[in-house]
């Protein structure tokens, strides 16, 4: 019964050692020495005759570089960007000139020379980065101190260059006003015919460096045509006006006539009275114009009485009814003035000797304010020579006028002198100067 029950778990010293021996069924080493010994470690497992294949090595390594790589380049964009975007050490506003046609490196290389920015390769990267190669823009343009690569190139980008202006002032000729533009050295090119009299509108016109001269013209003609369609809408209903060019021609005749805003519409209703009345308007303008057509008279010129029987359809001291073109381009208030002109009787105006002038309704009422004027100033000639001075008028001449040579109101009073002359909005400014000529 004894050995029975004990026989499971009897075992001879053999199998015994051999458990003791086994990593499984070991429990405890024999001795210190035993328990020091490395255990004996299976080897490992056959690799695969795919693993080994070359190809198979040489697409690890492919991809092991592409992912080095692609890791070092997003590193260099992440530097690249920080350095595009980081402010410069220029400390001082800089004026940079971008040419037309200039390819992003030129324009790289021309700002790394001038100093703008430390690297020309790093300014075309991020323009090139940001795709943005091919929308810089040609002009003049001011870098404002410590600005960042990043910075120069939205300014080209968005074109904000330098404006340059030119100033055109109202009443100036066609060819005068191509003199101006051909006379700035900013602008470029040449202008290849000096546009019509009257299809320009004077003003200040702003540009940048490389616009061209014909560019100016263009928006000049532009303007014109807009303002001249706008006043033409709001005219006065009763104008003896058939046309907008007709607006444009008389017009440009109170623009030569007076420089003072407060006389325009008061100008043009004289003017607006005798066409009428079929009266002749009698304008010292229109006669230089038909001597000189677009160019400035010369500075000693005076304008004579033979000068007044110039044969020419501009004048209208020989002609009725208006000159077949305008005599030089008017501005908007002049248009504005025709268009819409005081509501007055007034027939005639001569210079009060204040820089503005005596309006009459009546020519008896024009010779009491000419000899004012002749009071005031009796020897003086014009600024400019244009006119007649006061001294010319001899006594005989205003006595015929004034003892009843000069017409009453109607349709006969095509002759009655009205004694204007030019005030000067042109560029040589000059003083009216009162004539009486006796009617004819």
């Amino acid at each position: 019964m004894m050995d029975a029950r004990r026989e499971p778990y009897s075992d001879d010293a053999e199998s015994l050692s051999a458990r003791l021996h086994s990593p499984l069924g070991r429990t405890s080493p024999k001795s210190p020495t035993e328990a020091l010994q490395p255990e004996t470690i299976p080897p490992p497992p056959a690799r695969s005759r795919a693993v080994r294949h070359p190809a198979i090595i040489f697409l690890n390594f492919v991809l092991t570089v592409l992912i080095v790589g692609a890791a070092v380049a997003g590193g260099s964009v992440f530097v690249a960007k920080l350095q595009f975007e980081r402010p410069s050490d220029v400390d001082q506003a800089l004026v940079v000139n971008v040419a037309r046609g200039s390819s992003v490196t030129t324009i790289a290389e021309d700002l790394q020379q001038e100093g703008v920015i430390a690297s020309k390769w790093l300014f075309v990267a991020g323009i090139w980065l940001t795709n943005q190669e091919g929308n810089l823009k040609a002009g003049e343009y001011l870098i404002p101190a410590r600005a960042s690569m990043r910075d120069i190139m939205d300014t080209m980008v968005s074109g904000r260059g330098i404006l340059h202006a030119v100033a055109i002032p109202e009443g100036l000729t066609s060819q005068r006003i191509v003199d101006r533009l051909r006379a700035h050295d900013v602008l470029v090119g040449e202008i290849d015919e000096t546009p019509p009299e009257g299809s320009l509108l004077p003003e200040t016109y702003k540009f940048t460096r490389g616009d061209t001269r014909e560019s100016v013209i263009d928006r000049m003609r532009s303007e014109r045509n807009a303002v001249v369609r706008e006043v033409w809408q709001r005219r006065a209903a009763d104008l003896p006006l058939t046309t907008p060019e007709e607006l444009v021609i008389l017009a440009s005749i109170v623009e030569k006539e007076t420089a003072l805003a407060d006389e325009r519409s008061r100008v043009a209703a004289v003017f607006i009275n005798r066409l009428r009345l079929n009266m002749r308007l009698q304008s010292d303008p229109t006669v230089r114009y038909a001597l000189f057509k677009g160019a400035a008279p010369p500075p000693d010129f005076r304008l004579s009485r033979a000068d007044l029987d110039t044969v020419s359809p501009y004048n209208t001291y020989t002609v009725n009814g208006l000159p077949p073109g305008p005599i030089a381009n008017p501005g908007r208030a002049s248009l504005e003035a025709v268009a819409n002109p005081s509501r007055t009787r007034d027939l005639f105006f001569v210079a009060d000797g204040t820089g503005g002038h005596a309006f009459a309704e009546t020519y008896e009422e024009h010779l009491r304010n000419v000899a004012r004027w002749r009071a005031i100033k009796p020897t003086e000639p014009p600024a400019d020579g244009g006119g007649l001075a006061v001294s010319d008028i001899t006594a005989a001449e205003a006595a015929s006028a004034a003892v009843g040579d000069a017409p009453a109101d109607g349709a006969d009073a095509g002759n009655a002198p009205m004694a204007l002359s030019p005030t000067g909005s042109d560029d040589n400014p000059i003083e009216l100067q009162p004539r009486v000529r006796p009617a004819q």
